[in-house]
């Protein structure tokens, strides 16, 4: 799949405020590790709190994870004064979800003026398996500050 190319500049620190506050992210532990303009990488730690009955990291883990990642990828190709909702997105799981740490990467397609696709992708702590994939689309909403 072809990644476009953005033609603004990110501001990463509008993202990581976003970021911070969002309660879900610091109940799951996540954390954000990168920003560039249309690309962002999220990452989150084991705990036991975060499992299903076999031990794995629960499936609503990655997708939270993922869903935020495209989130974020499609904010940070938006005006400063524009906010982010997802519209919908499908999320497919490869692979049992296990080891110390889970690095989710959110990347726009195609950023329109209103609605951006993005692809998410979960992978294990080394980034050697690909856990989940996601494709997402997220809406443009004029910020009301």
């Amino acid at each position: 799949m072809a990644v476009i190319k953005l033609d603004r500049m990110t501001d990463s620190n509008r993202v990581k405020k976003s970021f911070n506050q969002q309660g879900l992210m610091k109940t799951l532990g996540a954390s954000l590790e990168s920003v560039e303009n249309g690309s962002v990488t999220i990452t989150a730690s084991f705990h036991e709190s975060l499992t299903q009955q076999h031990g794995y990291f629960h499936a609503g883990v990655l997708t939270s994870l993922a869903d935020s990642a495209c989130g974020y990828a499609a904010l940070s190709a938006l005006p400063d004064d524009y906010e982010v909702l997802t519209v919908e997105f499908k999320i497919n799981f490869l692979k049992p979800a296990k080891g110390s740490k889970l690095i989710a990467a959110g990347q726009v397609i195609q950023s329109g003026k209103t609605l951006t696709v993005c692809e998410g992708t979960v992978y294990n702590e080394t980034r050697d398996k690909i856990l989940a994939k996601m494709t997402a689309t997220i809406i443009a909403v004029k910020s009301e500050q």
